[in-house]
């Protein structure tokens, strides 16, 4: 009786582990098997390069986990350019493919909507060249005190115009691996068209700075700028008051010309009055 219990306590052991046994092979099957062919790189390809046979190879991912936009027959990629970097085994997505027939270069990693302008910098201005491509950079103007054509003053004022601004490239480089800080003479920077219109501006009534900000950080400044007075904490220097324009002379209406008095009857004698007779008497 005990060996029986026994030996059917075993088998029941023994069935239940064949059957996690199978239901496993089976989960394996499903996550790891040779799901989809998609194409990956074969090689490391930077930002506005043209896709070339020799660095695109399909390969094996598992059909549970293939990304959205995976690219699964190499024809679609022929003569395609790559909007970002891709590394050695990264699977090409369409989002990092710039539209079909656009040519290679820096116009080619340029977001749709977007402009690119170069600013020239120095040493100071450019964040000791760690303003590198792939970074985000507010845009400081400073200007001076200027003269107003009604005679008062504009005081001088630092103030953040543009934030969170990408830089396409630094000099004539768009490599975005490269971490080393490299001085250089021009930034190029990721706009939109009204961001333009105002850097153009900035640039041209005062003189810009390079600020470098964190990549993920999206929160803004909503800043008032910074004058001299709150620099040096003094009072606000309240505008001269403006003279008030003196009135126009009334234009006065000509005068009506006089009118001409009539002439008084010339009188050459006199009246001489005798009792109830009157008569006048003229003098030669």
């Amino acid at each position: 009786m005990r060996n029986s219990r026994a030996l059917l306590i075993i088998g029941v052991a023994l069935f239940l582990a064949l059957a996690s046994v199978l239901v496993a092979a089976k989960w394996m099957s499903e996550q790891g098997g040779a799901g989809t062919r998609v194409a990956v790189a074969s090689a490391d390809i930077v930002q506005g390069s043209k896709l070339a046979e020799e660095s695109v190879q399909l390969a094996e991912w598992p059909a549970g986990s293939v990304p959205p936009g995976a690219i699964t027959d190499l024809k679609v990629l022929e003569n395609r350019i790559v909007r970002s970097d891709v590394a050695r085994g990264e699977p090409i997505l369409e989002s990092k493919l710039a539209p079909p027939g656009t040519t290679g270069g820096l116009s080619a990693v340029v977001a749709t909507g977007k402009r690119a302008m170069t600013v020239r910098v120095n040493d100071v201005v450019g964040v000791a060249g760690f303003a590198l491509p792939g970074n985000y950079v507010d845009i400081l103007v400073n200007l001076e005190s200027t003269a107003l054509d009604n005679g008062a003053r504009q005081p001088s004022i630092s103030k953040i115009v543009l934030e969170r601004i990408l830089v396409l490239a630094v000099a004539q480089e768009s490599n975005r691996d490269d971490s080393k800080p490299r001085v250089v003479n021009a930034v190029t920077l990721e706009l939109a068209p009204d961001q333009v219109e105002k850097l153009d501006l900035a640039r041209s009534i005062g003189s810009l700075s390079l600020v470098l900000r964190n990549q993920v950080d999206p929160q803004p400044a909503n800043t008032s700028g910074a004058t001299r007075e709150s620099v040096l904490g003094l009072p606000e220097a309240k505008p001269a008051p403006v003279a008030a324009a003196a009135p126009a002379p009334a234009v006065q209406a000509p005068a009506a010309p006089a009118r001409p008095r009539p002439a008084s009857p010339r009188n050459d004698g006199v009246l001489v009055i005798r009792g109830l007779d009157a008569a006048p008497q003229a003098f030669n």
